[in-house]
């Protein structure tokens, strides 16, 4: 079940909302609890016991980590590397057996058969954020969670189980065991998942059918602009996908009580590829940068020392994200364009015009979706040799003409909706508008057109069935 369908919007929530709020205080967290994994078992009827089952682990070494880390350092230490190997392997088992199964059959001729284990949904999102409980009740920043059922609630929490944000324990501890209704947080939920239901459904689902149209007409039959137009169209379509998901979290878990991080701040408004990760998936960049960058040494140890550390960090960031070579190949092309950055290309770039920053921003991320679309890496080569015009290949055709006419819009409103002008103008007129600063009609104006997204959201969901989600087998 994913949030942007007409189950979960008309049924699954409603329902969650009302039996969370009429019960008793003592027991919220084991009612949320219930709604969390009955989501959950909806998509994963069999996988559930895994996740039960990390969650039981980890409560177990948390209590272990937290009751020596003073007294028997030892066996803190002890109880935290069996927590790390055991979250690693079973997400290594579901997600990269038949990865590494199958690079074992290419590289020496082996014949081994693939297990074909389906991936358990969130796995990626859980094991994180289980395995960052357990290094900072060692590390001292969070005490461990006596209750069973309050940490399972922090494991399985629906509204940001499947696809994050990646929330770390500290932010949520205390509102995990203690949290009050506010109409005006709840209400600021309700806005924040309406946006994000706008953005997946209207935005993201629209401009994916133009990806898929050109991915359609196969790379051969491609011509130059067509190349262009479409991994353009995929950029925008998994920007608006995934940051519409992630709003859509942050504006539940308000609805419940809770506040998650900032999962996107804009990216594509970028001048590098440094400040990019400090805008896309924000969630996950800090946890690679607090639990894998620093305790490798950061920047801290000399040159050899930091081109390393992002060469491991971004390898395993191209690596959660999928079990295929191209994503390995993704993660390390963000690793060689920081590192030039790091080495002088930045001091270089802010020397030039803030549009030019803005061009090599967004052309370097263009091709890097070459990369992380095409798991057939060498299908993936030749659609960037069409982008560059290699091949003999014509600038354009009719079938581009009309790709063009008919989303050129869509095109537009896309990437204007992916920077904060809409906002600035709706601030500025708040400022300057003396009618618009009288409270009624501010709310009267929200209302209109909150519910105006909400009801086109709900059309479309009604009349179509391409409602894809890009990070749903992360």
């Amino acid at each position: 079940m994913v949030f942007s369908s007409l189950t979960f919007l008309f049924f699954f929530l409603p329902l969650a909302l009302i039996l969370y709020y009429i019960s008793p205080r003592s027991i919220k967290n084991f009612t949320l609890l219930g709604v969390s994994l009955f989501f959950y078992a909806w998509g994963e009827p069999i996988y559930i016991a895994l996740m039960i089952f990390s969650a039981l682990t980890d409560y177990i070494h948390g209590r272990i980590i937290g009751r020596f880390r003073e007294q028997r350092p030892l066996y803190a230490k002890l109880g935290l590397v069996s927590s790390l190997v055991m979250n690693l392997a079973v997400l290594s088992f579901f997600k990269y057996a038949d990865f590494l199964i199958g690079s074992i059959n290419s590289i020496i001729g082996t014949g081994i058969e693939p297990l074909d284990l389906p991936l358990p949904i969130g796995i990626s999102f859980y094991t994180f954020q289980t395995m960052s409980y357990a290094i900072d009740v060692y590390r001292g920043k969070v005490r461990p969670q006596k209750r069973f059922v309050t940490f399972a609630l922090y494991v399985s929490l629906f509204p940001q189980l499947i696809a994050g944000p990646i929330v770390r324990y500290e932010i949520i501890e205390k509102e995990l065991m203690n949290r009050s209704f506010q109409l005006s947080q709840f209400a600021d939920g309700v806005r924040i998942f309406i946006i994000g239901l706008g953005k997946k459904v209207l935005v993201a689902n629209t401009i994916g059918q133009l990806w898929t149209s050109v991915e359609s007409q196969g790379v051969a039959d491609l011509t130059v602009f067509a190349a262009w137009l479409g991994i353009i169209a995929f950029a925008f379509q998994i920007y608006f996908d995934f940051s519409g998901y992630s709003d859509m979290a942050i504006g539940l878990g308000k609805m419940f009580g809770f506040n998650f991080p900032r999962n996107f701040n804009y990216p594509y408004i970028a001048k590098n590829a440094s400040e990019f990760w400090r805008r896309w998936h924000i969630t996950l960049g800090s946890w690679f940068r607090d639990y894998v960058y620093i305790p490798l040494g950061g920047s801290r140890k000399g040159q050899f020392v930091l081109y390393r550390n992002l060469f491991i960090v971004w390898g395993l960031t191209g690596l959660w994200h999928g079990a295929s070579w191209n994503y390995v190949l993704w993660g390390l092309y963000f690793g060689v364009l920081i590192g030039l950055e790091r080495a002088g290309l930045l001091n270089w770039l802010e020397k030039l015009p803030r549009f030019v920053q803005h061009a090599y921003l967004l052309i370097a991320i263009l091709f890097s979706w070459v990369l992380f679309v095409f798991e057939d890496i060498k299908e993936g080569f030749r659609y960037a040799q069409v982008m560059l015009g290699l091949g003999g290949r014509p600038l354009y055709n009719t079938a581009f003409l009309y790709d063009l006419y008919t989303n050129g819009i869509l095109l537009l409103g896309a990437g204007l909706l992916s920077t904060p002008l809409f906002t600035l103008l709706w601030k500025r007129c708040v400022k300057r508008s003396e009618i618009i600063q009288n409270e009624w009609i501010q709310t009267a104006l929200q209302v209109i057109f909150f519910m105006s997204i909400l009801t086109l959201s709900t059309a479309y969901l009604v009349d179509d069935s391409f409602n894809p989600f890009l990070y749903f087998r992360f």
